[in-house]
């Protein structure tokens, strides 16, 4: 019996400005398999393209939207339409070859052979994510950002917002060190958990279901030495106070999730909580900040 071929659309929105891209880009990652984000010019508005399956509940493409147009201030139009699913997932699996990072990482997908790296970190994950893969540049920079970091030992370490825990298992397996990794969605806390039994790191990667700081776990196992925060601009802003008072001192904090248009303004909210900048890295138009917390 020929088995019927899955129907997907695609999700279009135009017209964003930098602010508002991540937000929706979040947004979309939450209901669709795959987002990716266009501009033609430097200086031009942004265009966002998901796709998912056709006839996935409305409801969540709405509430998606609404939530990153409060976050954001910008309010986006989704344009809907049908795309050809014939070999979408084959070619999806062909788009995410292996990954080297920096100096130090190697993200690799589990469809291809799990060799022996002597020279690499090797991080596994499953190229059916729509986050967290190490594609994105916001990843990529937290992951660059890690290396020199690294070199520090910190003993005590957060993810916040930890996506697939790709960064959760960057830093447990360089450093053999414990590493608690907190996420609003469930399913992301679930792949976290699998991602880490996968690369063997059940012992070490502990994924909990916690809103930032709230929790009462989360504030228990503090000061951290090392917190990784790749969430969004706005958000990350709203959080300064709290991430600056769980920080232990001299204690540095890996944020991303952000334009480089944003990053004075997120810097001048941790300035405010008592942290210093001490490197910036700008990965295409995302950036990352390393953050210190005075002595």
């Amino acid at each position: 019996m020929k088995r019927r071929a899955l129907e997907l659309e695609t999700i279009t929105l135009t017209g964003l400005p930098d602010e508002a891209v991540p937000a929706y880009e979040a947004a979309l990652q939450s209901i669709a398999r795959s987002v990716g984000y266009f501009r033609e010019e430097p200086g031009e508005t942004w265009r966002l393209e998901a796709v998912r399956e056709k006839g996935a509940d409305p409801a969540e493409l709405a509430t998606a939207l609404t939530i990153a147009a409060l976050v954001s201030g910008h309010t986006a139009e989704p344009e809907r339409a049908h795309v050809e699913a014939e070999g979408w997932l084959a070619r999806t699996v062909e788009a995410f070859p292996e990954q080297e990072i920096g100096g130090r990482f190697l993200i690799r997908p589990t469809h291809m052979p799990n060799r022996r790296d002597y020279h690499r970190t090797v991080l596994r994950l499953d190229a059916g994510l729509a986050f967290g893969s190490g594609e994105h540049n916001s990843t990529r920079g937290c992951l660059m950002a890690f290396e020199r970091v690294a070199a520090r030992k910190p003993r005590r370490i957060a993810d916040i917002g930890s996506g697939s825990g790709i960064l959760a298992m960057a830093a447990a397996t360089t450093l053999k060190r414990k590493v608690l990794a907190t996420d609003i969605e469930p399913w992301s806390v679930r792949i976290a958990g699998d991602n880490a039994v996968m690369n063997g790191l059940r012992n070490l990667l502990r994924a909990r279901l916690a809103d930032g700081w709230r929790h009462r776990r989360v504030a228990a196992e503090g000061p951290y030495d090392l917190i990784f925060a790749n969430i969004l601009a706005r958000p990350l802003c709203a959080m300064a106070k709290d991430l600056g008072g769980a920080l232990a001192p001299g204690g540095t904090a890996i944020l991303a999730g952000l334009l480089g248009t944003q990053a004075r303004w997120v810097m001048s909210a941790h300035r405010h909580a008592g942290l210093v900048l001490e490197r910036r890295l700008d990965v295409g138009p995302w950036t990352t900040l390393v953050l210190r917390k005075r002595a």
